[in-house]
């Protein structure tokens, strides 16, 4: 497909053949598979750095780990702001930008020169994360059939999952043979790449008609998605409780060495690649059943984590099962994109203002665990309670869903029966 064709993105997704050939639909899928890769190695790879950095920086590790703080709190403001305000751009237009600012954020990071820099510039960082994976889903989704959608969605989030098991540790490698900063360098180059094979593949689109701030803040005013989105924050949160301490859990708990932290930490992001693609399949099958078995799944393996973890082996397969929990992703991503009517862009932003919040929420609610001396197996109970919150939320959602068709099908009976 030549630059120049004009394709509404948003009309595409709802025909029944796919738009694009699939070769063409692969080929972009892949461009934008790139810049998740980026994005989540960005994310995740600082978390092996912080002792370097915090003595780079003259700060204490705690004090480092603001850094983290930073880039999440910069993905929760982004991603609502950045969809409101680029309401009226282009999807092609936007991603560019977006992933422009991306490179250039990291860019500034690599060159901050103290601590409250460093701070700025990984909050800039993040601003483009949540905005840029809703749109790279909307677009991978107009791109094929309905059918799947969730499939489409699957591939771009991969990038990230990969990420975790693939470019994070190589990038923290980097990072400790040519100084912590490099990590930053490697990052942005990846952005910057990606801004290229966008700018190759992306084809053109128009913005759809009646597209405006106030059309896509119309999302916050549809009840299911506000569920949608608690359902995440909460349901995520526990696989966020165990991971964040999955380190001193190994070590502390299973009596493992420090050398196999690597090692389980790997175990975990295989998990959110088989989960990640057995999840879109699934959701492309049944939406609403992979929600609900996956997050009961979610439950039962944070359950049995608090119960095993002190056997080396049992550890590994649920930190395995923990990262496959991810497989809950696209599903939500999808649900999303089927509850916000008209404001697409925003809802599916917030999807990842709903994972960082769910994120914040497992740290601090395990490490409240863990201060109060119940260990550090004891994450595993908070997640499941957490899981189990998200499950309650669903429940609600798919209660309030059925109800609301009952009165439609009552309502368009009711001139037959007069």
């Amino acid at each position: 497909m030549s630059e120049a064709t004009l394709v509404d993105m948003d009309t595409l997704a709802s025909t029944a053949a796919p738009p694009v050939s699939r070769r063409t639909a692969a080929i972009v899928t892949l461009a934008l598979a790139v810049g998740s890769f980026g994005i989540g190695t960005g994310e995740f790879a600082i978390m092996g750095l912080l002792p370097q950095a915090a003595e780079g920086l003259h700060v204490s590790t705690p004090e480092a780990g603001h850094l983290i703080s930073a880039y999440a709190l910069g993905v929760v403001v982004g991603a609502p702001v950045i969809a409101v305000l680029a309401a009226k751009l282009p999807r092609r237009a936007l991603l560019l930008l977006l992933m422009l600012a991306f490179a250039g954020a990291n860019g500034l990071s690599a060159l901050a020169p103290g601590y409250l820099s460093m701070i700025v510039a990984r909050f800039l960082a993040g601003l483009p994360h949540g905005a840029y994976f809703g749109v790279a889903a909307l677009v991978a989704a107009s791109m094929v059939a309905p059918n799947r959608r969730a499939q489409a969605v699957g591939r771009v989030m991969l990038g990230l999952t990969v990420a975790t098991l693939v470019g994070t540790p190589i990038t923290a490698s980097l990072g400790q043979w040519f100084g912590w900063r490099a990590m930053f360098v490697l990052v942005g180059a990846i952005g910057a790449v990606t801004v290229g094979l966008l700018a190759l593949t992306l084809p053109r689109d128009r913005v759809k008609e009646g597209a405006s701030a106030l059309t896509e803040l119309g999302a916050f005013a549809q009840r299911q998605v506000w569920l949608t989105l608690a359902m995440a924050a909460v349901g995520f949160g526990g696989m966020f409780a165990v991971f964040s301490y999955i380190a001193s859990t190994a070590t502390e708990v299973a009596g493992l060495s420090a050398d196999w932290v690597p090692l389980i930490l790997a175990v975990f992001g295989a998990g959110m690649v088989g989960g990640n693609v057995a999840g879109s399949w699934l959701a492309d099958r049944s939406l609403m059943g992979t929600l609900a078995g996956m997050m009961s799944f979610n439950v039962a393996d944070l359950a049995l984590f608090a119960l095993t973890a002190q056997h080396p082996v049992m550890l590994a397969l649920c930190v395995f099962a923990v990262g496959f929990g991810v497989a809950i992703g696209p599903a939500v991503q999808t649900r999303l994109m089927d509850v916000a009517g008209d404001a697409q862009t925003l809802a599916a932003a917030s999807m990842h203002s709903a994972f960082n919040i769910a994120n914040a929420l497992g740290a601090w609610l395990g490490g409240l665990a863990i201060a109060a001396g119940y260990g550090y197996a004891s994450t595993g109970w908070v997640g499941a309670l957490l899981g189990l919150g998200g499950l309650l939320i669903f429940v609600v959602s798919w209660r309030e869903e059925q109800a609301a068709v009952a009165r439609r099908r009552e309502a368009a009976a009711a001139p037959c029966c007069a």
